[in-house]
């Protein structure tokens, strides 16, 4: 039986399946190189597949882009969202159960994360805006939590939430730096991770109080 044209891959490969693997590749190439310094020719020479090929497939390279940003985006979002309103233990702080959702929706595709925070982005494209839109987004949900935790710590103030959501994220990206390089930790090791550094970030403070 011959493969209908609109589902051709190639080398045997079905189109769907090829599709996924530019996708893979291509979230991976953007992560690790940013959008200005990635090209086509890269990310077809990382599938092994002609340029061709890959714009016929998804057109231009924001439009590639874009194929790899929307499921990023949305699988982050959710992740954040779902991790700040499901019901937990109290004993379970909210930025624990974050990072943890987090850890785990870019388990075996890390640098995703990077291609949603890229700075290398055209100004005022469709790929800028759409990222935007993302980061506003997971960055308002962080903006509650943090504002949530300053008012139990007694603090009103929102430029203390402003900060710490700006903090909040630089944490985030720190964190997720690190765990590309460290490939053997798990969502769960690296929950237990940062957990351990939380409490250990308290004791320090809590000794400065008292040299004060």
């Amino acid at each position: 039986m011959t493969t209908p044209p609109s589902k051709a891959g190639t080398k045997g490969v079905p189109r769907a399946a090829r599709e996924r693997q530019v996708l893979a590749e291509a979230t991976e190439e953007f992560g690790r190189h940013g959008y200005e310094a990635t090209t086509m020719a890269a990310i077809a020479a990382r599938v092994g597949v002609t340029k061709p090929l890959l714009h016929h497939y998804f057109g231009s390279k924001q439009d590639l882009y874009l194929a790899c940003l929307n499921p990023v985006g949305d699988r982050l979002l959710h992740a954040v969202r779902t991790a700040m309103t499901e019901a937990v233990p109290p004993a379970q702080p909210t930025a624990l159960r974050v990072l943890h959702a987090l850890f785990t929706a870019l388990d075996g595709r890390r640098e995703a994360w990077f291609v949603l925070y890229d700075a290398t982005l055209p100004p005022d494209s469709e790929a800028a805006r759409r990222a935007a839109y993302y980061r506003r987004a997971i960055d308002d949900l962080a903006a509650t939590g943090t504002a949530d935790l300053l008012r139990t710590a007694g603090s009103g103030d929102p430029l203390d939430a402003d900060a710490l959501t700006y903090a909040w994220r630089g944490l985030c990206t720190a964190l997720v730096r690190w765990w590309v390089n460290h490939p053997e930790q798990s969502p769960e090791a690296m929950t237990r991770r940062c957990a351990r550094l939380f409490a250990a970030g308290r004791t320090l403070l809590a000794v400065g109080d008292d040299a004060m």
